[in-house]
C-alpha cells in the first residue's frame, strides 16, 4: 500500500508526532508497504501527489528524538516563511492520491476534528477516530462532561477564569492546573500550595486560553489502550524521581517506570478495562485510542482523558500494550491501517 505517514504540525506536540511518525514509518517500510513521512506544516511545495513525494522525499528509515523541551514554535513558522495556516503545500493533494494516511499526529488541528473533517470532504481515508470523536476527547471539558452523563468516574473540576486569582473552592487544593485542549501534560502543573497558583495559570495560558483547574486524586496511574473493540493490558505509570507524569517524564527514557501488564488482580485488570471501553463509546472514538486513569486512595478508579491518537514513540505506552497481547509494534501499525483502509484488524 501507499501510505502517508503525516506528523509534525504545527503545535506543543509537534516533536512528540514526528518521533512517533518515525517509528510508524519505519514499522511500515518493514513491512513491504511504500510509506513516507509528511509534515502537516510544512507540506511539500515542488511535490504535488503521493508518487512524486515519495520519490523525491521517501527514505530507507526515519529518526528523530524527541527534545527535554516543547518545540520552538516562532521558529518552524519563520523556516516557513512565517506562513499562518496550519495545512502546508500539497499535503492534501499527497493524501488524496495515497492508499491512505496514518495519522501521527498529537494536539491542535490534527487530533480535534478538523483535519478528519476536511479528510471527510475529500474522500481520504486515514486512520484512528472520526471528526466527532475527535473533538469530543480533545475538549477536556466536554470529554468530562460526558463521562459523568455516562457515569464514569473523574475528578471534580472548574473553569479558571483569565482574570483568576485563587483557587476554585469546588476545587480545592491540591489540584491540577490544565490547558482545555493540550496533550502530552503540556501546559500541565500540579499546584500544592495557593501561591503556586498565579505561575500555574501562567504557564497554562502560554498554550490557551481556555483553562481549567482539576481536584488532584492521590492514587496509583494506570492507562489501558483499546484496539478493534477490546482492551489491551493496562500498564501502570511511575515516576522514577517524583513528580508527575509530564512531558519530560513522558518522551525522556529512564525517567518513568512503567510495568506492562500491570502488577494487579484480575479483578483490576477487568474494571479498568471496562472503564476503558465505556469510555471509548461514550466519546464515539474509533478502531484504537489510550484511556488515561487513576486508581484512588478511596479504591474507586477515576478518568482523567482519552487519547484519539495514542503516542508512538520509543517510551510510548500503547506499544507496550499491545506487546503485552502479543502484538509487536509492526503489527499494530498493520492492523491500524487494515482497520481504516478495509475496516478490519
Amino acid at each position: 500500500m501507499k501510505i502517508c505517514v503525516l506528523a509534525g504540525g504545527l503545535c506543543p506536540e509537534r516533536d512528540v508526532s514526528l518521533s512517533s511518525g518515525c517509528m510508524i514509518a519505519n514499522a511500515l517500510l518493514s513491512r513491504g508497504h511504500h510509506a513516507a513521512l509528511l509534515d502537516l506544516y510544512c507540506g511539500a511545495p515542488d511535490a504535488d501527489d503521493f508518487d512524486g513525494f515519495y520519490k523525491k522525499y521517501g527514505k530507507a528509515s526515519y529518526e528523530f528524538k524527541v527534545p527535554e523541551h516543547e518545540p520552538d514554535l516562532d521558529a518552524v513558522r519563520r523556516e516557513n516563511g512565517g506562513r499562518a495556516g496550519l495545512v502546508g503545500p500539497n499535503v492534501t493533494e499527497i493524501c488524496r492520491t495515497a492508499d491512505a494516511v496514518f495519522l501521527a499526529l498529537h494536539g491542535s488541528a490534527g487530533e480535534d476534528g478538523r483535519l478528519q473533517a476536511m479528510f471527510d470532504m475529500y474522500g481520504v481515508t486515514y486512520t484512528g477516530t472520526g471528526y466527532t470523536g475527535s473533538l469530543l476527547a480533545m475538549d477536556k471539558l466536554v470529554s468530562k462532561e460526558l463521562m459523568r452523563f455516562a457515569g464514569i468516574l473523574t475528578p471534580d473540576w472548574a473553569v479558571v477564569p483569565a482574570d483568576s486569582a485563587a483557587v476554585p473552592e469546588s476545587v480545592g487544593l491540591p489540584c491540577v492546573m490544565k490547558p482545555v485542549g493540550c496533550g502530552s501534560s503540556v501546559g500541565v502543573s500540579i499546584i500544592e500550595t495557593a501561591d503556586q497558583w498565579g505561575a500555574a495559570l501562567e504557564y497554562a495560558k502560554k498554550y490557551e486560553d481556555a483553562v481549567f483547574a482539576e481536584k488532584k486524586i492521590a492514587g496509583r496511574e494506570f492507562s489501558v489502550g483499546v484496539l478493534a473493540g477490546e482492551a489491551l493490558p493496562a500498564i501502570e505509570i511511575i515516576p522514577k524521581y517524583g513528580g508527575f507524569y509530564d512531558y519530560k517524564n513522558k518522551y525522556q527514557p529512564g525517567l518513568m517506570t512503567e510495568v506492562c501488564p500491570a502488577d494487579i488482580s484480575g479483578e483490576l485488570e477487568a474494571q479498568l478495562a471496562g472503564c476503558a471501553l465505556a469510555v471509548h463509546g461514550a466519546l464515539r472514538l474509533g478502531s484504537y485510542s489510550r484511556i488515561d486513569f487513576i486508581l484512588g486512595e478511596d479504591g474507586l478508579i477515576y478518568c482523567l482523558e482519552a487519547n484519539t491518537l495514542p503516542g508512538m514513540t520509543p517510551t510510548s505506552l500503547l506499544p507496550q500494550e499491545a506487546a503485552a497481547a502479543g502484538i509487536d509494534f509492526g503489527e499494530l501499525c498493520e492492523r491500524v491501517v487494515r482497520e481504516a483502509a478495509f475496516g478490519r484488524i
